[in-house]
């Protein structure tokens, strides 16, 4: 079988308004329209409706809720290292992989990109550039200091360019294996961080400050797509490479401007929640082999259906465990007719916490309703999604069959995720002291609270980790700003670890810390002129750690 490459570009909070095709009057995306036009579209697929769950279920074909990455930070964004990913399952049938931008299903050992099947990886950390999972100085969207296959390097340049010009690259190798390309921008996510270059014609046109850098954002990324596509044709792959371009949910709440967020095609609320403004994204699928052009397809369609269809164009086995998701290959090839397809019943929900509380933030999708419990709200809702896109009138009253209905399935869905492992909802442990990961590095992007949920400086945080082997280990705790006249400590489950500092210091080195082998519960924090402050970073390695940049 002449395997197909396979190329997957996702973005990250970009609206299915975003794009000039969907009606945007402002955005100019020349190279994502004619993407548009040459692809069979998934006009009904509902995504996020945040970043780790989609992309959770993107690399698994299963609901979020099976594989412990189901929120966006607190620990929460780390996958279970046992779940089998898209990337694996084409590494082991001889695909060549690659991941380029943003990963945010674990930054530490063994839940990295690398550590999932992906052989080359250029990544930031956490769920993008200017987050606390960002443990170097260069950390914003010019010139930042990324990882480059477990290890730190300096870039130059933009990022979305830095991630496309590294795709490229890799696309370009002289490799006889098809491939895989994951490329994942980082943008346009906030903050937002773009040339004034792009930015200036949006403003000329009378687009407010915020909105010209998102769209900014936007057109940089379709000339960066277009340089994809271009790299396609001029190395004669194009017909036999398969091209899905989408989002992981819809426009966050920093782009509010007057109480509006931005122009979403009438589509009801934004990103984190289950109405489709936050939940229906642009999905676009194009293999001029085998998929015809400018076919728009209306049936239900979820991230949890990208493993499957891809591994079934492929020609791939899928992993031997359940998955949710369906191959919508006869759907895209046009060999099923789309009101042949039977109806089905896609479940979404998310919210902040360690596990699911029922009817919060959920919502039960079938191919003409949607059952949904927006957050705050106990009372559910539904819609006709068939003749009302903008979600204004609930006729749950009207449809009571249809509320019994969805929610006795939603009901049997949450009991039969939440029981897909024992402790199903127990947190991932990051590994140290393996041979797999020099130094481990742990962040406020996996540290679990102990109090409120706050990121704040006093925050009371520990992390969960795993020490590979009985040893002593050099430590050091970093803070948000420099101290002085200052007792760090380490508290190492019951044990306790102080280091006294009288100068001026922003890092405190514990050296030879004796560590046993197995869980172990870290806290660390320093005591300053009466006020405690949380480490925001661990730095652990049972060799000498590295000086800090």
């Amino acid at each position: 079988m002449n395997r197909p490459n396979i190329i997957f570009i996702i973005m990250d909070d970009l609206a299915w308004g975003d794009l000039a095709c969907h009606g945007n009057p402002y955005t100019r995306t020349p190279n994502l329209d004619r993407l548009h036009d040459q692809s069979a579209r998934l006009e009904r697929y509902y995504s996020g409706p945040v970043c780790t769950p989609a992309r959770a279920s993107v690399m698994t074909g299963r609901y979020p809720y099976r594989t412990r990455a189901f929120d966006t930070y607190l620990g929460r964004s780390m996958m279970d290292p046992e779940e089998m990913t898209l990337a694996e399952c084409l590494g082991d049938a001889g695909y060549r992989t690659c991941i380029s931008g943003k990963w945010h299903l674990g930054d530490s050992y063994p839940m990295r990109a690398t550590d999932k099947g992906f052989e080359e990886a250029l990544v930031h950390n956490g769920g993008g550039l200017r987050q606390p999972s960002s443990f170097t100085r260069n950390n914003g969207y010019f010139d930042p200091d990324l990882m480059h296959n477990g290890e730190i390097e300096p870039s130059e340049g933009y990022c979305t360019n830095i991630f496309t010009d590294h795709a490229l690259a890799f696309i370009e190798q002289d490799d006889d294996r098809p491939f895989f390309l994951h490329l994942a921008t980082n943008c346009p996510h906030a903050p937002f961080e773009i040339g004034d270059e792009w930015v200036a014609p949006y403003t000329e046109m009378g687009v407010d400050e915020t909105h010209a850098r998102i769209y900014g954002m936007v057109e940089n990324i379709d000339v960066n797509v277009g340089r994809v596509l271009d790299c396609l044709e001029r190395n004669g792959v194009a017909d036999n490479t398969i091209v899905v371009y989408t989002s992981d949910h819809g426009p966050c709440s920093s782009a509010r401007h007057a109480g509006e967020t931005r122009y979403n095609a009438g589509l009801r609320s934004i990103k984190g929640s289950i109405y489709n403004g936050g939940l229906q994204v642009p999905c676009f699928w194009r293999w001029p082999k085998r998929f015809p052009a400018n076919t728009a397809i209306d049936r239900i369609a979820n991230p949890i259906d990208v493993m499957p269809t891809l591994l079934d164009a492929a020609g791939v086995a899928l992993p031997s465990v359940r998955i949710d998701g369906i191959s919508l290959l006869p759907l895209l090839e046009g060999s099923a007719a789309p009101d042949q397809w039977p109806d089905r019943e896609i479940f979404v929900q998310w919210h902040r916490g360690d596990e699911p509380q029922p009817r919060r933030n959920a919502c039960v999708i079938t191919q003409q309703h949607k059952l949904c419990w927006p957050e705050g709200s106990s009372t559910a809702q539904v819609y006709d999604l068939r003749n009302d896109w903008a979600e204004s009138d609930d006729i749950a009253d009207r449809s009571l069959n249809v509320v019994n209905e969805l929610t006795d399935a939603y009901e049997a869905w949450l009991k039969d995720v939440s029981s897909t492992r024992e402790d199903n909802y127990a947190c991932p442990r990051i590994v140290i002291g393996t041979k797999h990961e020099r130094f481990t590095v742990l962040t406020r992007q996996d540290n679990r609270m102990d109090g409120p949920d706050d990121w704040g400086d006093d925050a009371l945080t520990h992390w969960e980790v795993e020490i590979a082997e009985t040893g002593d280990y050099n430590m050091r705790i970093r803070l948000p700003g420099p101290v002085t006249d200052a007792h760090s400590h380490l508290k190492l489950d019951e044990q306790q670890v102080t280091v006294e500092t009288s100068d001026e210091t922003r890092s405190v080195l514990f050296e030879s810390v004796s560590l046993k082998a197995g869980p172990l519960r870290i806290e660390a924090w320093t005591e300053a002129h009466d006020r405690r402050i949380a480490a925001l970073y661990v730095d652990v390695s049972a060799e000498q750690l590295p000086e800090l940049a």
